[in-house]
């Protein structure tokens, strides 16, 4: 990890992390981000293991779902829980170690600053470590199937590094629970015509976190779900 920032973010900046069977790693994640934020929130999806437990010995608040809902449906009770508590700004980050906290400065900075309503992370802009060349494949697809069916230009697309202005977080509506979501976030973006910025940021791959990851198959489901929920609308 690079080395965190010196002041941690505004007490009104709230990270938002959705959780499922992350014990193994969760707590160093968590302690990571407590180093450049004062406000850290994980909810728990329903894990089978001791991820809250952990979570909250790390020092994070942690809501939990009694079930596993889907990682849509976990952002939106985090995303719901930092507005009730007065957020300005309110961060996604990954569960699975492969962000890094140190970039949590520049993604808020122009966010908080009032040059866009949201910041999206873009490994591509910025740096990848160990990324299997299937995986960049499938992200790119992702970048083009997002262009035509959304008409939105941006270089990463399935990045849950993300910053939103408190008045994008209560206007953007996210009904799909599971990881469809990701798609649905930029397609309100665009329906909505939300001033954001791509920002360059940091993803390493490990073994855990590909291991976590979707596969290629899972993404064509997602692409599928998308589009239905698209149609429906």
């Amino acid at each position: 990890m690079s080395s965190a920032p010196t002041q941690p973010l505004a007490a009104d900046i709230f990270v938002v992390v959705p959780a499922y069977n992350e014990a193994s790693v969760i707590r160093g994640v968590v302690a990571g981000l407590l180093a450049c934020a004062r406000n850290v929130v994980v909810v728990d999806d329903g894990s089978h293991d001791a991820t809250a437990a952990e979570a909250r010995a790390a020092g994070a608040t942690v809501l939990r779902h009694l079930i596993n809902r889907g990682q849509g449906a976990a952002l939106r009770t985090g995303m719901d829980y930092a507005l009730a508590q007065g957020a300005r700004v309110i961060v996604t980050f990954d569960s699975d170690g492969q962000h890094d906290p140190a970039d949590l400065a520049a993604l808020v900075g122009p966010v908080a600053r009032g040059e866009c309503e949201v910041a999206l992370g873009s490994r591509f802009l910025g740096q990848t470590v160990d990324m299997p060349w299937v995986r960049r494949v499938v992200l790119r697809g992702g970048v083009w199937f997002t262009r035509l069916v959304s008409g939105i230009k941006i270089s990463d697309t399935h990045n849950g590094l993300r910053a939103f202005s408190r008045h994008v977080a209560e206007l953007i509506e996210i009904h799909q629970d599971q990881m469809a979501h990701a798609s649905e976030i930029l397609d309100e973006l665009a329906r909505r015509r939300v001033k954001f910025r791509e920002v360059p940021v940091k993803i390493r791959y490990s073994g855990y976190s590909m291991g976590k990851g979707q596969s290629s198959l899972a993404s064509i489901r997602i692409a599928i779900d998308f589009l239905m929920h698209k149609l429906r609308r």
